[in-house]
């Protein structure tokens, strides 16, 4: 059967599933089979798209959204009102955004639904998040990191105070890191507090706080009343601003581990991002001890795969001599039911960690650019991103499109 008509098979599949249950029951039913079926396929996210056709469906898998049903215009407004009714919306409100939220005892799952909704020309807007799994992806062997990087990583968690930070763009692993770390600091004998919105992971001995910017009460409210509380350790779900990045430094300095996330585009990029919300030097040189840049890469399909040498101009972007390319296979996915038509499953982490050392904040204080602060971790045997995908595509865990799609496309 060629990739074609293999890849027409298990969305067409999934698709007659919906459609057919949509032309017979209401929209109850629908959403709960709808919501099983995103689980079942291990969505992060489901779309409901208003366009001039009707409604469609779109699910977010590894990354990558897939269309799965298109309900018509008629049937679309009963199934956003069963939504918004289910994350406690108001049903009557079309005009203005809104944040909801479908708890795991409605669903019958043990993860909960972030759900978002907002005007467009077409009609109302739906995204569904689905909070990921509480029992996945806990410990840091499992996200990707080479025995390399997994030695810095565990000497810099252990750290007594500072902070630890992981970087990179939305949907990068970010937060999945910061838990895996969290997880292994998990200790009776500390008092360890998380700052978060939303709460996307229950962990059992860690005070969890919510923020509600309904209220008042963000980021910056509950992280100087938390340090008021005798913390050891603070997770901070995002330094979104000038004023978060300057408590959790202050926090960092006084004898508190501090985990984060922040939207830098590498780790050298976080000192000047940093410098932007106008930390003083020594606050960045001093506070920072660890940081962690991050993206994820689709994985060739274990099921449906097959083996390839690589041209030239492969071997030209991974750095090899071309008289290897007969020597080398790389592995590359077939598209099939198993993988969505797409050739791949699941996702791993690719990863950059900037030890902060002496010669690293000797070069914040003399505020040296980015561009010298990266060079100097790398003289000193930092991985950078580009290297650790590269390994994961030699190793067949990847593709050289992937790398490229995620990497050297930005």
């Amino acid at each position: 059967m060629s990739a074609a008509i293999r890849s027409e098979g298990h969305q067409t599949a999934l698709q007659q599933e919906l459609r057919e249950l949509a032309d017979v029951v209401g929209p109850g039913p629908l959403v709960d089979l709808l919501l099983e079926r995103a689980f079942q396929q291990g969505a992060t996210d489901v779309h409901f798209d208003p366009r001039q056709d009707g409604l469609h469906v779109r699910l977010r898998i590894d990354g990558i959204l897939h269309d799965v049903l298109t309900l018509t215009t008629q049937n679309a407004p009963q199934v956003i009102s069963r939504l918004k009714l289910m994350s406690g919306m108001d049903i009557t409100e079309r005009r203005m955004c809104q944040d909801g939220h479908i708890s795991s005892s409605v669903l019958k799952h043990q993860r909960d639904v972030r759900v978002g909704s907002g005007p467009t020309i077409h009609g109302e807007r739906l995204v569904l998040r689905l909070m990921p799994d509480d029992t996945k992806l806990t410990v840091l062997e499992q996200l990707g990191f080479e025995p390399s990087q997994l030695e810095v990583l565990h000497k810099a968690v252990k750290a007594p105070s500072g902070m630890l930070l992981s970087v990179g763009p939305v949907g990068s692993g970010k937060s999945t890191t910061t838990y895996a770390a969290l997880s292994m600091l998990n200790n009776p004998g500390r008092s360890m507090v998380t700052i978060e919105d939303p709460v996307e992971r229950r962990i059992e001995g860690i005070n969890q706080i919510q923020t509600d910017g309904k209220i008042g009460f963000g980021f910056v409210e509950a992280l100087r009343g938390v340090l008021r509380q005798d913390p050891n350790i603070i997770m901070v779900g995002e330094i979104r601003d000038a004023e978060t990045a300057h408590i959790a430094a202050r926090a960092a300095l006084t004898g508190t581990q501090v985990l984060s996330t922040l939207h830098a585009s590498d780790t050298a990029a976080t000192v000047d991002l940093f410098r932007e919300f106008e930390l003083p030097p020594m606050f960045i040189a001093d506070s920072l001890n660890c940081v962690i840049a991050q993206r994820l890469l689709r994985k060739v399909c274990e099921k449906d795969r097959e083996k390839y040498h690589p041209d030239s101009a492969t071997a030209q972007i991974l750095g090899l001599n071309p008289d290897q390319c007969g020597s080398i296979e790389l592995s590359r996915g077939v598209p099939s039911p198993a993988n969505f038509n797409t050739g791949y499953y699941g996702r791993t982490g690719v990863f950059e960690i900037m030890r902060v050392d002496s010669d690293t904040r000797d070069a914040i204080l003399h505020r040296k650019s980015n561009a010298e602060i990266r060079e100097m971790s790398r003289s000193k045997g930092m991985q950078t991103l580009e290297q650790s995908a590269i390994n994961k595509v030699l190793a067949g865990i990847t593709t050289v499109e992937e790398m490229h799609r995620v990497l050297l496309s930005a």
